[in-house]
C-alpha cells in the first residue's frame, strides 16, 4: 500500500507579492484531487529591500511592476487582514481539509523587529524561515545575480554560512525552508549542482538548525538532494516537514510521493496524525 501523503506546509497564493497567478481556493481543490489531508498558505511577509535587480523575462507582472528605475525592489506588506479573511472563507467551502495559516519570512535575522510586530498578533499556525538573499556590493539579491558576478562555489559557501547566523539572529521561526535553495540558481556552465562539493559547509549548517531545535522542510519544488535529509539526521536532526513552495495552484503537493519514499528509506516517519510532521 502507498504511504499516505503528508501535509503541504508550504504553499503560496495570491496573497505572495510574487506569486502569480495565485488561487487560493483553486489550491484547496488541488490539494483535495491528490489526496493531502492538510495545506499551510505560507504567504512571503518580506522586508529586506533588493538592489540591482534584473527582472527575468518570464516574471509576472506583479513583479516587474515593483521594480524601480534604478533596479530597487521593496516587497509589498502582506494584507493580513485580507489574507485571513480569504482562509476562513476556504475553511467553509472544504470543510474535509485542514487549512494552516502561516507565512514564509525572508531573512528574519535582518528584521526581528517588523517580524515581531507582524507575529505578534499569533494569528499564524506555521511560520518558516528562509534565506532568499546575500549582501551584493552596497546591497542585496537574490543567488542568481551572485553567480553571474561571482564564483559559483564562492556564493553557495556564502549562502550556506549565513544559515547559522539567520538561525541565532531569530527565534520566531519554527522550520527553515529550502536550505538547498542556492541549488536553484546554480549555472548551467558550472556542470550539475552536486551537494557532496560542499558536504561539510551543509552539515554545519544543518547541525546549527538541529542544535536549535528547528525543523528542517523538505521542498520539493525542485528534486531534493537524499544526502542532505540524510546529513540532517547524522546531525540531531530529529524533525521534518514537506513543502511544494507552490506559486501556483497546479503545483500544490508537486513531487510528494517521490520525496516520501526518499524520506521513509532514511528512516523518518509520519507521526499520529496525517497532518502531523515526520519524525526520526
Amino acid at each position: 500500500m502507498a504511504a499516505m501523503l503528508p501535509a503541504d506546509g508550504h504553499v503560496h497564493t495570491e496573497w505572495s507579492w510574487d506569486c502569480e497567478p495565485g488561487d487560493m481556493e483553486a489550491s484547496c481543490v488541488r490539494a483535495m484531487v491528490v489526496g493531502l489531508p492538510a495545506i499551510a498558505f505560507t504567504e512571503h511577509l518580506d522586508f529586506t529591500v533588493w538592489t540591482g535587480v534584473e527582472p527575468a523575462p518570464d516574471a509576472p507582472a506583479k513583479v516587474t511592476d515593483l521594480i524601480t528605475k534604478d533596479g530597487t525592489l521593496a516587497p509589498p506588506p502582506l494584507d493580513v487582514d485580507a489574507y485571513l479573511a480569504c482562509v476562513q472563507r476556504c475553511r467553509e467551502k472544504f470543510p474535509d481539509l485542514l487549512i494552516l495559516t502561516g507565512v514564509e519570512v525572508g531573512e528574519p535575522h535582518w528584521h526581528r523587529d517588523q517580524v515581531a510586530a507582524v507575529l505578534g498578533a499569533g494569528q499564524f499556525d506555521r511560520v518558516l524561515g528562509s534565506l532568499h538573499t546575500l549582501p551584493l556590493g552596497a546591497g542585496l539579491n537574490e543567488p542568481g545575480e551572485h553567480f553571474a558576478r561571482r564564483p559559483a562555489a564562492e556564493v553557495v559557501r556564502d549562502y550556506l554560512a549565513e544559515i547559522p547566523r539567520l538561525v541565532a539572529g531569530s527565534t520566531d521561526f519554527e522550520a527553515l525552508a529550502h536550505i538547498d535553495f542556492v541549488s536553484r540558481y546554480w549555472p548551467a556552465t558550472a556542470g550539475p549542482f552536486d551537494p557532496a562539493d560542499f558536504e561539510e559547509e551543509f552539515r554545519h549548517a544543518l547541525t546549527t538548525v538541529a542544535a536549535a531545535g528547528r525543523v528542517l522542510e523538505v521542498n520539493t519544488n525542485r528534486r531534493p538532494f537524499p544526502e542532505i535529509v540524510r546529513w540532517w539526521r547524522e546531525a540531531g536532526g530529529k524533525v521534518i516537514t514537506f513543502g511544494s513552495d507552490a506559486h501556483y495552484p497546479g503545483g500544490v503537493g508537486g513531487g510528494f510521493a517521490q520525496a516520501v519514499a526518499m524520506v521513509e528509506a532514511l528512516g523518518f516517519r509520519p507521526g499520529r496524525h496525517p497532518y502531523d510532521r515526520w519524525y526520526a
